[in-house]
């Protein structure tokens, strides 16, 4: 049956609502905090894979994330995503909220409010009467700001069900056009998720007007398994973050279910506005944002979802792929071309590649690009579409950060102390630094840490290979921690070293960005909703 919502019009029983909050839940993961630049990024590629929700930010939690939200309220036009805004059932929040909505040209507020008897009594220190009083005025309040008003009751899925009926009721009445029940610490299993939404859907009067939103953490791993049986009793809105990011275990992953909805149609005959070929890259771009990299065998997106070593396997897939591959690495964004350019390549061919690869970049960022390009040609036999990416992502991805990597000289060998020598661009200041070390890499920190003072500590150091061959670019991750705060960094190059520094300078500036974002501590309980 067809529903009228607000921000979509007329909705077919069918349409499958993809929300994303990549940029909010997904944002609270230890070492996952992105600067207003990499937000507004990665909004645009969320609005280019096809979402239809994007919730931008938890407005009142601090002058950093409200001026995300406002600015990525301002980015899209009619017909662009919805952008939403999250807050707790109170007026600061909800004002705050649509203060930050302004400019959107299709807003949605997010009122979250906790209706499980543990919450209630632990955190809220609120009598169930209270909440339902509180539910009517929150959504009522929130409906003088925005049409669309989307109302979560944190930790739903260990609610009381008649107590929990009682509150979507009164959110309906209040004017709530998406019913969200979270199964906010992932206890769930997908029968208790199917069985929740099936008695809201029978027992709620009014029901039938509102959409109703799935939101599932992943910590039993089951997160996109209580979203599929989510959306086979009724939901038609899921909540979802790239590459599953998000509060402890992660949320459901959207590319999962979404590719879930695409390959099992037999069992979920629904549509979406997902651009399927548009899942690897908005992967690979939050990886390169946030510094952490999907683990290999992660479904759709990790590098060894469509590699087959088992010989069987392999001579099965040689003579009919759908033997093992039950979708295809094109359908969501694997290239097997992947050998590109050489040294004597022009800048409109290296433009021409970016544009395949998924980049669109101005001219001085392609400038920028295409002189580590010549610079990676001279020094690498073949330079691969990985190799670009790579490349790419360090100067264009992170061009707005506050500590740029401008030099670098080392000196070792058998029997030498190490000495680095470098040079640093702070907030447009040039900084020096020379300090020896135990080894070139660490040598290489240290004279960081001299030309730019700050006390971490580095809980970790990783190298790994972008492509094959002794001439190969190293990835490397580093993280660091920061009175409790940890970040990751990501940096690439043919030398290990400079890949190194790259690494470190690029956690260093996710650093900054933490430091200018303290959260009250009360508003962080809301946030896992």
């Amino acid at each position: 049956m067809a529903i009228t919502h607000p921000s979509f019009g007329t909705l077919d029983d069918n349409r499958i609502i993809f929300f994303d909050t990549t940029l909010r839940d997904g944002e609270q993961s230890p070492g996952f905090s992105m600067n207003l630049e990499e937000k507004l990024r990665m909004a645009e590629a969320l609005s280019e894979l096809g979402v239809d929700v994007i919730e931008a930010g938890f407005a009142i939690a601090s002058p950093g994330d409200f001026e995300s939200v406002q600015s990525i309220a301002r980015k899209f036009a009619k017909d662009g995503p919805v952008v939403a805004s999250l807050g707790r059932a109170n007026p600061a929040d909800i004002l705050r909220s649509a203060e930050a909505l302004k400019p959107a040209a299709r807003k949605r507020i997010h009122i979250v409010l906790a209706t499980s008897e543990l919450h209630m009594r632990v955190k809220l220190r609120m009598s169930p009467e209270e909440v339902l009083d509180l539910t009517t005025s929150s959504v009522t309040l929130g409906r003088q700001h925005a049409e669309d008003v989307e109302w979560s009751a944190e930790d739903g899925s260990r609610s009381d069900p008649d107590f929990l009926c009682r509150c979507v009721e009164a959110a309906i009445k209040a004017g709530a056009t998406t019913i969200n029940i979270p199964d906010t610490v992932g206890y769930s299993m997908p029968e208790d998720m199917a069985r929740i939404f099936r008695d809201l859907r029978n027992r709620v009067p009014g029901i039938e007007k509102v959409i109703l939103s799935a939101h599932n953490h992943n910590d039993l791993g089951m997160a996109v398994a209580n979203t599929v049986a989510a959306i086979q009793a009724g939901v038609r809105q899921i909540e979802s973050t790239i590459n599953g990011i998000g509060e402890r275990a992660g949320n459901a992953s959207l590319e999962e279910v979404a590719m879930a909805l695409r390959t099992r149609r037999d069992a979920l005959p629904y549509t979406n506005s997902i651009v399927h070929q548009k899942l690897l890259k908005t992967s690979k771009l939050l990886a390169t944002i946030t510094g952490f990299d999907v683990q290999p065998n992660k479904a759709i997106v990790g590098r060894n979802a469509f590699a087959h070593e088992s010989g069987i396997h392999q001579d099965g897939v040689l003579k009919d792929a759908s033997t093992y591959e039950i979708m295809t690495p094109e359908s969501v964004g694997w290239t097997t071309n992947s050998l590109v350019l050489g040294k004597h390549s022009g800048r409109a061919a290296f433009r021409d590649k970016l544009a395949t690869l998924g980049y669109t970049v101005g001219d001085n960022q392609l400038n920028d690009a295409f002189r580590r390009f010549k610079d990676l040609a001279d020094r690498k036999k073949v330079v691969y579409d990985e190799d670009v990416v790579a490349l790419v992502d360090d100067e264009v991805v992170r061009g707005n950060d506050r500590v740029k990597l401008l030099a670098l000289t080392v000196a070792t060998g058998l029997g030498t102390k190490p000495m680095a020598t470098l040079a640093l661009e702070v907030d447009g200041d040039r900084r020096d630094g020379m300090a020896t070390g135990d080894g070139a890499v660490d040598a290489t920190f240290n004279a960081i840490r001299h030309a730019f003072p700050h006390d971490v500590q580095l809980k970790l150091y990783a190298v790994q290979s972008v492509t094959g061959g002794t001439d190969a670019q190293a990835r490397v991750t580093v993280r660091l921690e920061e009175e409790g705060k940890m970040v990751d960094g990501q940096g690439a190059d043919t030398d290990t070293i400079v890949a190194s520094a790259r690494a470190y300078v690029h956690a260093l500036n996710k650093l900054l960005v933490k430091r200018q974002r303290t959260a009250p501590g009360e508003i962080q309980a809301a946030l896992s909703a």
